[in-house]
């Protein structure tokens, strides 16, 4: 059974940092892309960052240069390291997994997803 498990959400002030993982459990995890996405209250889940078998990374432009996707296979873990945080990163962020060659910011190309964590950031 795969799963996806994301911890290290929580409250942080505007321009505060935190830190995001996601471990995984019953997926080859070196085969698969991982991916980053986010869901505001009343808005439609959106792209954040992803990063590839290869290391390769992707940001959405709105988190560009203050967030940082990065992978341990040892740990089966992706991280989202978010600094310079701003109210508009409030949301539930999730994780995905990818088994393709690429790394896209469609959420339709992942197969697994995790529950969420909760990111909330007061001005």
């Amino acid at each position: 059974q795969v799963q996806l498990v994301e911890s290290g959400g929580g409250l942080v002030q505007a321009g505060g940092s935190l830190r995001l993982s996601c471990t995984t459990y019953g997926l080859t995890f070196r085969n698969y892309a991982m991916g980053w996405f986010r869901q505001a209250p009343g808005k439609a889940r959106e792209f954040v960052a992803v990063i590839s078998l290869g290391g390769s990374t992707l940001y959405a432009d709105s988190v560009k240069d203050r967030f940082t996707i990065s992978r341990d296979n040892g740990k089966r873990t992706v991280y989202l390291q978010i600094d310079r945080a701003a109210p508009e990163d409030t949301g539930v962020y999730l994780c995905a997994a990818d088994n393709g060659q690429g790394y896209s910011a469609y959420d339709g190309e992942y197969e697994f997803w995790g529950q969420g964590t909760q990111v909330t950031v007061s001005s």
